[in-house]
């Protein structure tokens, strides 16, 4: 078994940090606008969310760590972190979508398309290293759950 390089593990999930903070940060999320748009039910508050997001970038991070040391595993390995990558960029680009450009449509569909991605990347995660693939259920659950609220924006507001 390969020792874990402890370096390499917070560069991983520091990246993963920055990602969403940049996301945020580029946004310029108002919490004034998500209160006053229409919610669809079971919306949470806005608080709620950069407590999550904080907790399913770690475990993204870790997760990609895991692949990343998993050395054998050669297209395999690559395939993943690909995907790791264009999921990220996806996600990157979401709280652009809705934050900042107000795009409910644009918003609602990259989210979907975000949980898929989220779906696919751990399929190819669970071929090389399955407790990878397990850290990254709460994050396609609350993808899921995010597509769910964004789609629910865009009808209730149009």
């Amino acid at each position: 078994m390969k020792k874990w390089n402890w370096t390499e593990l917070l560069i991983s999930v520091v990246l993963a940090e920055l990602t969403g903070g940049l996301s945020a940060l580029l946004a310029g999320i108002d919490s004034t606008f998500y209160r006053e748009i229409v919610q669809p039910p079971f919306a949470p508050p806005g608080a709620v969310f950069p407590v999550v997001w904080a907790i399913l970038y770690a475990l993204m991070g870790i997760s990609a760590y895991l692949i990343w040391r998993e050395a054998d595993f050669g297209m395999r390995r690559r395939r993943a972190l690909t995907l790791y990558a264009v999921q990220l960029a996806v996600n990157f680009i979401w709280s652009i979508l809705f934050f900042r450009f107000r795009l409910f449509a644009a918003s609602a569909v990259t989210a979907v398309l975000l949980a898929v991605l989220v779906a696919l990347m751990m399929i190819q995660f669970a071929k090389v290293k399955r407790a990878a693939a397990w850290l990254n259920l709460p994050y396609l659950l609350w993808s899921i759950f995010a597509a769910y609220l964004a789609a629910g924006v865009w009808v209730l507001n149009g």
